[in-house]
């Protein structure tokens, strides 16, 4: 409940400062899509790495700008985005595992846009809060539905089950020509543990914790 008022705070600032902005006729809007090449990084039950191998998924939404300071804004959005990873032997188990969760992510960023020929620079670095939509988790040759919850109890280590709160931190690069196109590269590394908690007390000693971090290249167009 905690997270799920935090996210909502959040959506609730960045629609407070497009109406301020609004007035001053300063804000402007965009959208924004490309690929995403993700993976989940952490610790399995026993504290080993996870072995877990990249996956391809999307992002696309829409963007804001408002200006903070000479060459200098915030900028924020709402996106819809796929993660996620993908193991032939997850942890030694002989078993395949894919993982595709979707989120709708708000990320908050200081963006630095100095003009450079005849365009601008994009240097932008923040935050991001992200709110687990649905997805898509395979174990084995079955397919299942992800399942968002604080907690499960199995007999297995691992299943469908994920958190549905996850935030971490955005770092991006790229260039916007004239005309309003941009080019952008991303990467983003997840703070938040995403993986449920199994209660089973098999893993009452478990160290598991699933991480996202992924890199990304997408295309925007701003108005």
């Amino acid at each position: 409940m905690k997270n799920k008022n935090l996210f909502l705070i959040a959506i609730m600032v960045m629609f407070g400062l497009s109406a301020m902005s609004q007035e001053d006729q300063k804000i402007s809007f965009g959208l924004r899509g490309g690929v995403n090449f993700q993976n989940i990084n952490g610790k399995d039950v026993g504290g080993d790495k996870l072995n877990a191998d990249m996956l391809t998924g999307f992002n696309a939404g829409v963007v804001i700008q408002i200006p903070v300071a000479p060459e200098f804004y915030f900028q924020s959005g709402l996106l819809y985005t796929t993660k996620g990873a993908k193991s032939d032997n997850f942890q030694g188990t002989g078993m395949a595992v894919k993982l595709t969760p979707s989120y709708l992510e708000l990320p908050l960023n200081l963006l630095y846009r100095p003009l450079l020929g005849q365009g601008h620079l994009l240097l932008g670095f923040g935050p991001y809060v992200a709110y687990g939509l649905g997805g898509k988790a395979k174990l084995g040759n079955n397919e299942y539905d992800i399942i968002y919850a604080k907690e499960y109890s199995s007999l297995l280590p691992y299943g469908q089950y994920l958190k549905r709160f996850d935030f971490g931190g955005n770092l991006f690069f790229g260039y916007e020509l004239s005309n309003g196109i941009s080019l952008q590269l991303n990467t983003q590394l997840g703070l938040a543990k995403i993986n449920s908690d199994n209660t089973n007390p098999l893993y009452s000693n478990s160290k598991a914790s699933f991480k996202n971090t992924g890199f990304g290249l997408s295309l925007g167009y701003m108005f």
